[in-house]
């Protein structure tokens, strides 16, 4: 893994603090998902800070599976989130899931009932949710609260049991109905479900909520700095009272970060969950997804997401930040790497008059102009090309440089060639250009007769290859979503442009995941999925050039 930075953030230097006053000896973190869809391009935020923290101060990292909740969970989800975290060049020190302590979580909620701490509820979800006040009122005492710690006992174990309906009854916290924290006021620490585990099977039918069970794993695991983004902040009472009332021997300390947000992106698993399950997209790794999955398939790079997780930094306050920014990184890290080379996305065919029938010659051409280790290839060229549909035009505006009648252009890497001659179909349509070409010019001879201003490229049809191209432009066409409206509202119809072209004979090699820079074009990846012997198919990743600047 390349080097990593030496900027500072406030986390971090609380760890540095912590390290020389001697609170800690060693710095334990952990990246602890849901398994309950795939991991977007927020989650490589954390992860980043989370496994750089502690790799800095030679610590270690758990990946941990907050699996507390078995109806949206499921064994794809922890799979493809191992998937990610290793593609982002990651390892962790330990693999576990809440699951694996639901024994010690039962255990410290009896210990809560016995100190007078919990009680069994009997009141449903809306019932707790009426009485539970709001910002400026206090919550109201549920008529079960004063139960008898044996009364409770029974009850709870029964719950277990098995004996009651899911909803039925819940184990609520005792804290205190009217602390102006609302996370406080007496919150739901378990509740039944009938419904089978990915991990522990039909083991278990009440399970405990996310926000008593978290602490609970931290303690255990030794976190020394549990690491999560802003909207926890107020949870932060009611986790420091789990770690107290539960008597846990380690006490973690809970740190909270501006999570990240991009313009025109959603950043939600239930929204991202829903554009899959309505078939918005084909999938979690469509590669308009902000998905690290659809990010991977659509060719970004582990380096170039890294790095754009360090140059955004670690803030408290909230931001969002330019979706360019992300796309500023992934041409930095492709600039010296891709192979250069051409391709057509919408063809037309140019007949090159006075070169020899059925005669090939083969042309050398470098496979990066900024990188010449990367050395050159050879590619072929006869009779018949194919060059780009707006490379062409028969009434060109003042100024217009590329092809038009009697105009005079150069081939990248081969000869100059001028428009003689415009075919059309039935209907007017240009479908073929008849053109001659000067044997002098050859690019590289060193030809110093004329020069002209256009440089085209394009693909010899004799040897080309078919190929599809995928473009893409932000499945999000509005950000904004405080107009009353669905964020599906805001889907843009025109996210993604699929075009049959061409591409150089040597793409044929070409696999999955291999990346390219496209001739004027852009950086295209060829897709894992789709892509067969027959016919490649690349996805581009982005333009050549962008305003934005860092």
């Amino acid at each position: 893994m390349e080097a990593k930075t030496a900027s500072s953030h406030f986390i971090k230097n609380i760890v540095i603090e912590d390290l020389a006053a001697g609170k800690v000896k060693e710095i334990v973190t952990r990246f602890p998902p849901e398994p309950n869809g795939y991991l977007h391009i927020g989650h490589a935020k954390s992860i980043c800070l989370n496994f750089e923290l502690a790799d800095e101060f030679n610590g270690r990292t758990n990946l941990r599976f907050d699996d507390t909740n078995p109806v949206k969970e499921d064994t794809e989800y922890v799979e493809s989130i191992k998937q990610d975290v290793k593609w982002l060049g990651f390892d962790w020190d330990g693999l576990f899931f809440a699951s694996d302590y639901f024994g010690q979580m039962y255990e410290r909620a009896l210990l809560l009932i016995r100190k007078g701490l919990a009680y069994v509820d009997d009141q449903n979800g809306d019932q707790i949710r009426e009485t539970r006040g709001t910002l400026t009122a206090p919550g109201q005492d549920s008529p079960y609260r004063n139960r008898t710690i044996e009364d409770n006992l029974d009850l709870f174990q029964r719950m277990k049991a098995g004996e009651f309906a899911d909803g039925q009854k819940v184990l609520r916290a005792k804290i205190d109905m009217a602390s102006p924290n609302v996370n406080l006021r007496d919150p739901i620490i378990y509740r039944v479900v009938h419904a089978h585990h990915h991990n522990t099977g039909d083991e278990w039918c009440i399970y405990p909520m996310y926000a008593f069970a978290h602490p609970i794993e931290d303690a255990i695991e030794g976190v020394t700095h549990s690491i999560c983004t802003l909207e926890f902040e107020d949870q932060r009472p009611f986790y420091d009272w789990v770690v107290r009332e539960c008597e846990m021997p380690w006490v973690p300390h809970q740190y909270e970060f501006a999570r990240l947000n991009i313009t025109n992106t959603v950043m939600s698993k239930r929204k991202l969950k829903q554009l899959v399950d309505e078939k918005v997209v084909d999938g979690w790794d469509d590669p308009r997804m902000p998905t690290i999955s659809g990010l991977r398939r659509k060719g970004y790079t582990p380096e170039s997401i890294r790095a754009f997780c360090r140059e955004i930094g670690v803030a408290k306050s909230y931001g969002i930040v330019d979706e360019r920014m992300l796309e500023h990184f992934i041409r930095e890290d492709l600039k010296l790497k891709a192979l250069r080379t051409m391709a057509v996305l919408r063809p037309l065919k140019v007949v090159i008059t006075n070169y020899p029938e059925g005669q090939t010659e083969w042309l050398e051409a470098e496979n990066n102009s900024e990188n010449e280790e990367m050395g050159n290839r050879q590619i072929p060229f006869s009779r018949e090309i194919y060059i780009e549909q707006d490379d062409f035009m028969e009434n060109p505006p003042a100024k217009y440089f590329r092809l038009f009648p009697g105009n005079e252009v150069r081939l990248k890497h081969a000869y100059f060639i001028k428009c003689e001659e415009v075919i059309k179909d039935a209907d007017g349509n240009v479908i073929e250009l008849r053109c001659t070409y000067d044997v002098e010019t050859k690019s590289g001879s060193g030809f110093t007769g004329r020069k002209v201003k256009g440089t085209l490229h394009w693909v010899d049809a004799a040897h080309a290859i078919a190929a599809q191209f995928r473009q893409y432009e932000p499945l999000i066409s509005d950000e904004a979503e405080d107009d009353g409206q669905s964020f599906l509202d805001h889907i843009n119809p025109n996210s993604l442009e699929v075009l049959h072209g061409f591409v150089e004979p040597q793409m044929k090699e070409a696999a999955g995941g291999d990346k390219f820079q496209f001739f004027r074009h852009g950086y295209f990846n060829v897709d894992p999925k789709d892509t067969t012997s027959d016919r490649p198919v690349f996805n581009r990743i982005v333009s050549l050039k962008s305003s934005f600047t860092i």
